[in-house]
């Protein structure tokens, strides 16, 4: 785990409250695997104010991007930041998802969630299929750079079916994983998203008898274990996000 001082290199908005933040971090980047987070001090903040976790979207080239929705006072005030700027980071923190899949990997992202499933994407071998969901088109996010990857089927599902399939993310995942069975393929799924979203993908690879690989998203104050903030019940006992976690197996999860 590193403490870097990292100058931000873009930032930008792409509408409906999301944006791109990339920042150097050139020894950081080096160690960062999908679905693992970082800690970032805002620096608009009082030296006091926590810092805030942000999956990571891509490490490349020395460099971290993270996408990030503004949903409250820390964000909001990370907005302000700018090309030149300097930033406090931390990380690699967490347990991120396996780097290898047998057989098909369904990436299952709700809103934001894409974000460690395109990291994780540009790593796993063999056949993909990203289901990206969200309540409007607005929400289906980075679509682009999913398409850039190369190997990476997408299907998208909205609330309002302004995009793709109406209804939930898990209408085309249950269309593909029946077409996956009916072939006698295999697969494994990869989630990060909304709690309802993550325990219906959950449910369906312990359903299925599939590997399921599930980012848990919860408050995660110190990001790394000290003050027992950020607990997911398992069938270990309590777990802490912020280290055995945010990547659970399915079958090891407990939902209330």
């Amino acid at each position: 785990m590193l403490n870097e001082k990292c100058t931000v290199l873009e930032h930008v908005e792409i509408g409906a409250g999301y944006r791109w933040l990339v920042f150097s971090a050139p020894v950081m980047a080096s160690g960062l695997v999908p679905g693992q987070f970082v800690h970032v001090r805002v620096p608009a903040l009082e030296p006091s104010a926590l810092r805030r976790p942000f999956s990571v979207f891509d490490a490349e080239d020395g460099k971290v991007t993270l996408l990030y929705k503004t949903v409250g006072r820390g964000t909001a005030a990370l907005n302000g930041a700018k090309p030149g700027d300097e930033v406090e980071v931390m990380g690699p923190l967490g347990h991120g998802f396996p780097v290898k899949c047998d057989g098909v990997a369904l990436l299952v992202g709700g809103g934001y969630g894409v974000a460690p499933l395109h990291f994780l994407a540009k790593r796993l071998p063999g056949k993909k299929i990203l289901f990206a969901g969200g309540r409007t088109a607005a929400d289906l996010l980075a679509l682009d750079r999913f398409a850039r990857i190369g190997d990476v089927e997408v299907r998208t599902a909205t609330n309002d079916g302004s995009a793709g399939v109406k209804g939930l993310v898990t209408d085309p995942l249950d269309a593909a994983i029946s077409e996956i069975e009916s072939g006698g393929g295999r697969m494994e799924l990869f989630a990060c998203g909304p709690d309802g979203m993550l325990k219906a993908v959950a449910m369906r690879a312990v359903e299925h008898g599939m590997p399921g690989w599930i980012s848990m998203d919860r408050h995660m104050i110190c990001g790394v274990g000290a003050c027992y903030a950020c607990i997911q019940k398992t069938v270990r006992g309590n777990s802490r996000c912020c280290v055995e976690g945010p990547v659970f197996a399915a079958k090891d999860l407990l939902w209330e």
